[in-house]
């Protein structure tokens, strides 16, 4: 008796564990079904069955980027936006898992619980898409970063958060893909990941407007002290070396001249738990979603630092790395007085496509990333630098607020080069565009390369946003 009770028990307990398993197993194919059609490796939605069903994907202003056409997937008939917009758009192959077509598939296919991939067309809701980004903006970017190891740039309005400019390198033609193999593997190390959204950088002088932002929250004669630059100073036991010999200057010409000794110092004054907390406080450690889509954080982190390294980190070397979406937040929100405007990527969509994926077609503000003083005085250094370092009429015409920098990757290999970078914005009423360009592979400074990608793209989006208004 007591053997059959125990065997009872048992098969009770199995009972209840696979009644369990079912429940869990229902809930998971009704909840998130859709989500495993988006999934890159599920091949039942690939071919005929997935994006050859797939609504049309259009930029801003109308322009084709993906549609079907007798049951083929093609792309805008320029091979340069493209290229320029791959990472955005997609291809057939789902390799991007950031882009629109890898994340949004089921959504863009019509697929449905009840129907799955075979919902009736008359059933569908519209699934065409229209895209913030503008395509000729994306192929001026894409022309000027060609050539380049690795790179991105993003351009976008502050006031709204639309993007017009989401572009990385390396690329290819999604109308005529690859075959990646182990002899040609090398060459197209990281095509498939967005540079914009998912890699980090080394920042060098661009970090400098943290550094600087530090400062002036910190130190109350900020403004009235000058230093002497030499070229170099020993800090901490070692050397921190300069781009050149600057002599003696203030805040404002130490930030035009980008000037090393001088940040090196004001870091080391300010000390680890300042550096740390104005870092963390301006997003450099932060990640956001771009249309559900979330960058990945950069790191800034000197706790326990030797001094020398902490001097280091305050112009943009040691371990710190920054991402060039993130960047281009930042100087939103310089230019909105501290408040960024987070980015998006959808302007727009037939039938209820948007709703069913939880997106906006808004920007939506974030937390503050500085006061509004703060924000100001920051707007003033970057303009000075701009006015009297690069050149008024660099961007031909444009009123730019900018910093460049040139990070380098430390890691004592001959083939390894620069991270050049510009970031900025224009505070023209009609051109609210802020702007991140970094670019790797270069022994030139970033002003000579990211600089001339920023030019490029921010002259063709000012264009667009003038001819649209």
């Amino acid at each position: 008796m007591k053997r059959i009770l125990q065997r009872s028990w048992l098969i009770f307990i199995v009972v209840i564990a696979f009644l369990i398993g079912m429940g869990y197993l229902v809930a998971e194919t009704v909840f998130n079904a859709s989500d495993w059609v988006d999934k890159p490796y599920n091949g039942h939605a690939s071919g005929a069955g997935g994006l050859l069903d797939a609504g049309e994907i259009t930029d801003r202003n109308g322009t084709v980027l993906a549609k079907t056409v007798d049951k083929e997937r093609v792309y805008n008939e320029d091979e340069a936006v493209r290229r320029a917009l791959l990472h955005v758009v997609g291809d057939n192959s789902l390799n991007i898992s950031t882009a629109v077509q890898s994340q949004f598939r089921s959504h863009l296919t019509g697929y449905s619980f009840i129907w799955g991939m075979d919902m009736p067309k008359s059933f569908r809701d519209g699934r065409d898409v229209k895209l913030t980004v503008d395509a000729p903006t994306c192929k001026a970017a894409y022309n000027a970063l060609s050539g380049y190891d690795s790179g991105a740039c993003v351009v976008y309005n502050y006031n709204t958060g639309e993007i017009l400019c989401q572009v990385s390198v390396k690329s290819y033609d999604p109308q005529a893909p690859p075959e990646i193999t182990k002899e040609n593997e090398s060459e197209y190390e990281g095509v498939y990941l967005d540079n914009a959204l998912s890699s980090t950088y080394t920042p060098g002088s661009i970090f400098k407007i943290v550094t600087a932002a530090a400062a002036i929250e910190n130190i109350d004669d900020i403004w009235e002290r000058t230093w002497d630059c030499e070229g170099r100073e020993e800090i901490g036991g070692s050397d921190v070396t300069c781009v050149g010999v600057h002599g003696h200057v203030n805040l404002e010409e130490a930030f035009g001249d980008s000037c090393n000794i001088v940040f090196a110092e004001l870091a080391v004054e300010l000390g680890e738990d300042i550096m740390n907390k104005t870092a963390k406080r301006m997003g450099i450690n932060a990640s956001f979603s771009i249309s559900g889509v979330p960058t990945v954080k950069g790191h800034y982190n000197v706790k326990d630092a030797e001094t020398n390294y902490l001097a280091w980190s305050g112009v943009g070397q040691y371990d710190d790395k920054v991402n060039p979406m993130q960047m281009a937040i930042l100087c939103g929100a310089i230019a909105r007085e501290g408040k960024p405007m987070i980015p998006y990527l959808f302007k727009g969509a037939s039938g209820s496509i948007l709703t069913d994926m939880g997106i906006s077609t808004k920007g939506s503000e974030g937390d503050a990333l500085m006061s509004e003083s703060t924000a100001k005085s920051l707007e003033r250094l970057m303009r000075y630098a701009v006015v009297n370092d690069y050149g008024d009429d660099m961007f031909g015409g444009l009123t730019i607020c900018a910093k460049t920098g040139t990070g380098e990757t430390l890691t004592g290999s001959d083939t390894d080069k620069n991270d050049g970078w510009m970031i900025g914005y224009c505070t023209d009423d009609d051109v609210p565009l802020a702007f991140a360009a970094v670019v790797r592979g270069t022994d030139q400074y970033g002003y000579s390369t990211a600089g001339q990608v920023a030019k490029e793209a921010m002259l063709a989006a000012a264009e667009s946003l003038r001819n649209s208004n």
